[in-house]
């Protein structure tokens, strides 16, 4: 088939230890997944059941990056996440098959214009302004899941010019990652390609230009940015 013009290279995260590149299909978010951030941002982690919402595949943005300050913001936020990446397909999957759909982990930042972010949530409107810009889903290198260690366990961390942010545990989950995954998958039919950013910690704040920003998750590759 002949196109109008060049379609769009496929955005892409590399794969720890190999040549090879894992191609982005989908970016699935996971809102208010830690107990302290639901009650920081004003919700109810005893009530709320995991809710979702969504970047697109060219907001993914390699380690060691610099991100320019995005536009039409003044209030630029960093949230610290583990990554889930999906290797095989599978549509309303039982939580004991959860982790047979899973490729490898990565530690991801979910950066937020949090004033846009605030204004369509106040008018009941879509998240994508404050959410779904450029270069906002940033990606460190995925770890197979078979390297990755006790993932459930790990510690997750987030570092501003050197200062710890946040700090605390992917035990500290309200909904463990076999539960994002059967509650995603009950909505959308997950492909190989789909990343799941599961949530942050408490401890979100603002970003300006010039600060350099480390986000790790257990013995994962790091997430380096420089704000410019």
């Amino acid at each position: 088939m002949a196109y109008l013009f060049t379609p769009a290279e496929i955005p892409s995260v590399p794969v720890a230890g190999v040549e090879r590149s894992f191609p982005v299909r989908r970016i699935f978010c996971v809102g208010r997944n830690y107990a302290e951030h639901a009650r920081e941002m004003g919700g109810d982690p005893d009530r709320e059941p995991p809710f979702f919402f969504t970047k697109p595949a060219d907001a993914v943005v390699m380690s060691g990056s610099d991100i320019p300050y995005p536009s039409a913001t003044e209030n630029f936020h960093f949230e610290m996440e583990l990554v889930v990446a999906i290797g095989k397909e599978g549509k309303n999957i039982a939580k004991e098959d959860a982790r047979s759909h899973v490729f490898g982990y990565a530690a991801g930042i979910d950066l937020t214009r949090r004033d846009l972010q605030k204004k369509a949530k106040d008018k009941g409107r879509p998240w994508d302004s404050g959410k779904a810009f450029d270069n906002s889903a940033p990606c460190a290198a995925i770890t197979s899941a078979a390297d990755a260690g006790d993932i459930e366990t790990a510690d997750i961390r987030l570092t501003v010019n050197g200062e710890t942010r946040q700090s605390a545990n992917i035990s500290d989950l309200i909904w463990s990652i076999d539960d994002v995954i059967v509650f995603l998958s009950a909505e959308f039919e997950l492909k190989p390609g789909d990343l799941i950013y599961t949530g942050t910690p408490a401890g979100v704040g603002p970003l300006k230009v010039g600060d350099a920003v480390v986000g790790t998750v257990g013995d994962l590759s790091p997430i380096e940015i420089k704000i410019v």
